[in-house]
């Protein structure tokens, strides 16, 4: 690849463009799209230059024709409701998921027009390995073969790179033969993985790539450390506090409590979950104290908004966790402009993927795919 040329890109499922983000500037974007409204403003809010390139619309209503020239990734972070643990499980036939076959019906036309992305990237759950047996991955590695590509699989957790619990599937695809030198082994090939893959059969494991991608520096941030300041965030009453405190389990709140006792201070992400004790149904808090977030969730996914629960001198406080805060937790940049509305904003953060983890994927994996150094990432 010339050294003034940046590579192409499309983005599909675009959201926020969070993709494109952690692409970078050294990548150009040739196409992106989604289907919701309130990401697409989020989208133009953040790209001045949208105009040229972004649909908003449904993946199934395009064709080859609305795709410029041929790009040497395509990326797509296809609806995951129904791949996820918290979702009903429909797999690739869901209404939602099914969105990925619209993506690669695009995909087998280029190909027919011999202008197919060289590189593809599908992120999704790690759901998506299981569901139905592991049926629907096989699915997906059938669709890559049947159009020449080979593949692999890495299963990436966020907190790897920011304070937020967010684990996450990324299967490279690529119409080359694979380079030697970003094959062999690498901490991204989880146990979920190994087992997906010895599901496949003779004929897709051939076409099968163990990318290596190595660990990142250790992470030095926590989630204390992104935290708004108090005065500028909305705190819940001292009896909403108390609700959750008294639907804590005894071994959560116990946790909790010897977190004060111990270092005078605490810091937790809560969510509100649903657990059968004594064959009785109710409603729990569970705090997790490790420095993480949970993994954050649109308002309407599989549980209620991720919540903070803070001990200090001041004794023990609650409140949502912000917008902003959201947005620092997928590694979005300060200047990253957010929906108006804390719904819209967590619909944007809560269905993206984390910038950092984009990153690192492109600067160890794509951009050498695309014909770049490793290591040596191209900056406008």
């Amino acid at each position: 690849m010339s050294r003034n040329r940046r590579p192409i890109f499309y983005e599909f499922f675009a959201g926020g463009g969070m993709a494109r983000l952690g692409l970078g500037a050294g990548w150009n974007c040739a196409f992106a799209n989604d289907f919701d409204p309130v990401k697409a403003r989020a989208y133009r809010a953040n790209f001045p230059d949208a105009d040229t390139h972004f649909h908003e619309g449904d993946v199934w209503a395009l064709s080859p024709s609305d795709l410029p020239g041929q790009a040497d990734l395509g990326w797509a972070s296809s609806p995951c409701q129904d791949f996820s643990l918290a979702g009903a499980r429909a797999g690739l036939a869901g209404g939602r998921s099914s969105a990925f076959f619209g993506f690669w019906k695009l995909v087998q036309g280029l190909n027919a027009q011999g202008r197919a992305p060289k590189t593809i990237v599908i992120e999704n759950v790690v759901g998506l390995l299981t569901s139905h047996g592991g049926a629907d991955f096989q699915a997906l590695c059938q669709a890559l073969a049947d159009e020449g590509y080979h593949f692999g699989a890495l299963e990436i957790d966020a907190a790897r790179f920011v304070p937020q619990s967010r684990p996450r599937i990324f299967v490279v695809a690529t119409q080359m033969v694979p380079p030697p030198g970003l094959t062999g082994p690498s901490p991204f090939h989880s146990r979920a993985v190994l087992e997906a893959q010895a599901r496949l059969g003779t004929d897709l494991a051939e076409r099968w790539v163990w990318w290596q991608l190595p660990a990142p520096p250790a992470r030095n941030t926590d989630l204390a450390s992104l935290l708004e300041e108090d005065a500028v965030v909305p705190w819940r009453s001292a009896l909403q506090t108390q609700a959750l405190l008294d639907q804590m389990s005894p071994l959560h709140r116990h946790r909790f409590d010897a977190e004060l006792a111990v270092k005078g201070q605490g810091v937790g992400a809560a969510y509100r979950r649903i657990r059968t004790e004594n064959g009785v149904r109710v409603q729990r808090a569970e705090v997790r104290l490790d420095g993480l977030a949970g993994c954050l969730r649109t308002p309407a996914g599989g549980s209620s908004r991720q919540m903070l629960l803070i001990g200090d001198r001041q004794g023990v406080r609650s409140r949502l966790v912000s917008p902003r805060e959201a947005a620092r937790l997928m590694g979005l940049p300060e200047t990253y402009v957010l929906p108006a509305s804390a719904n819209g904003a967590l619909r944007v953060t809560g269905d993206g993927v984390a910038v950092p983890v984009v990153a690192w994927l492109a600067e160890n994996l794509i951009w050498p795919l695309a014909g770049g150094e490793t290591g040596v990432m191209a900056a406008e």
